[in-house]
């Protein structure tokens, strides 16, 4: 009687080409450690020091994915730049905080490995962590045959930082008359994507074929890390949103103390492209402000004297400019005007 054969491999998952891939990451991750210790790349945990020049550190940690974007990179088949997203999404939420990144890992799932679309992602991943300043020190790849459809997967990212106690961004730093800065989106960043793909759906546009939104969908989220430590360290704000689900009323919320109130005059707000695609195609003034950045990527508030020291450490294209002030109330944001959607 001849007995049947059971093996991993048969049942969808390979061993090898996991560890292929792995060994392709701690080749990506050792060009840019250089002599730092970060060694374990395959390990079971990476171990690394907290810096020494920081008095009382606090430890920050992040976590975040990149939502249904994903499924756009599945339809043109480009992976190279939701590595910047997926990290960009975790980093931005440190810097709020003050904290500046230290170490980042991944974690994807996919219904079978596929090397050449994994090493994409790890490689925008990479660059993502270059942009930061931070390390990818590990992470976790899950063949899961059976979960996911054929050539569909997700990833999520974890993002690790340090801040000195005395140098925390928070709440009790914001005051009265401050001003709120908008610093400039590089376009959609992570969110919103499912509204995106259901009005493409109904529509009926197919994205291959349409040149713009080719070029627009796929646009990496800015990583805002160098800069924003720049401010910090010259003690130059007193805090700072990310803008991400929810858009800016709801972001920046979050920050105001209890006793103050966050006025935005929409009218001041710089848009690009293709959130006036996405108003000129049927989603109304509510849905986009509350979906969509708008072309604001991160907010900073700051006292008036420091406006024009601010400027000087963005580039032309992410040049901060003036969209509202801190007022007193009861932890409001109120939206004054509206946007000058560009036809």
């Amino acid at each position: 009687m001849n007995k049947k054969k059971f093996t991993y491999k048969k049942s969808g998952v390979n061993i090898k080409a996991a560890d292929k891939f792995i060994d392709f990451i701690s080749t990506v991750s050792a060009k840019k450690r250089g002599k730092k210790k970060f060694s374990n790349i395959g390990g079971f945990g990476s171990i690394t020091n907290i810096p020494n020049n920081i008095k009382q550190p606090q430890i920050v940690a992040c976590t975040d994915g990149v939502g249904t974007k994903i499924e756009i990179a599945n339809t043109l088949n480009k992976f190279d730049t939701i590595g910047i997203d997926l990290v960009a999404m975790s980093v931005n939420d440190l810097i709020v905080q003050g904290a500046k990144p230290l170490l980042f890992l991944d974690y994807i799932s996919i219904n079978k490995i596929d090397l050449k679309k994994l090493k994409a992602i790890i490689k925008g991943i990479n660059k993502g962590c270059n942009q930061s300043e931070c390390e990818l020190v590990g992470g976790e790849t899950a063949e899961m045959p059976g979960t996911y459809e054929k050539g569909k997967f997700d990833i999520a990212g974890f993002a690790v930082g340090v801040v000195g106690k005395n140098r925390i961004l928070n709440k009790k730093k914001i005051k009265k008359n401050n001003l709120i800065v908008a610093i400039p989106s590089n376009g959609l960043h992570s969110n919103g994507y499912s509204l995106i793909r259901y009005l493409l759906k109904q529509k009926k546009i197919n994205i291959k074929k349409n040149k713009f939104l080719k070029s627009e969908l796929l646009k990496p989220t800015k990583i805002y890390v160098k800069e924003i430590m720049n401010l910090i360290n010259n003690n130059l704000i007193n805090g700072c949103a990310n803008i991400t689900g929810g858009g800016l009323s709801d972001n920046i919320k979050r920050i105001i103390p209890d006793k103050l109130s966050a006025h935005l005059s929409l009218d001041k707000i710089e848009t690009s492209e293709i959130f006036n695609w996405l108003k000129n195609n049927g989603i109304s003034d509510h849905e986009m402000l509350k979906t969509f950045n708008c072309g604001v990527g991160f907010c900073l508030i700051v006292e008036s004297k420091n406006l024009k020291k601010i400027s000087k450490f963005f580039s032309k294209k992410y040049k901060p400019y003036v969209i509202g002030k801190i007022f007193n109330g009861k932890n409001k944001v109120k939206l004054n005007g509206s946007i000058n959607w560009s036809q």
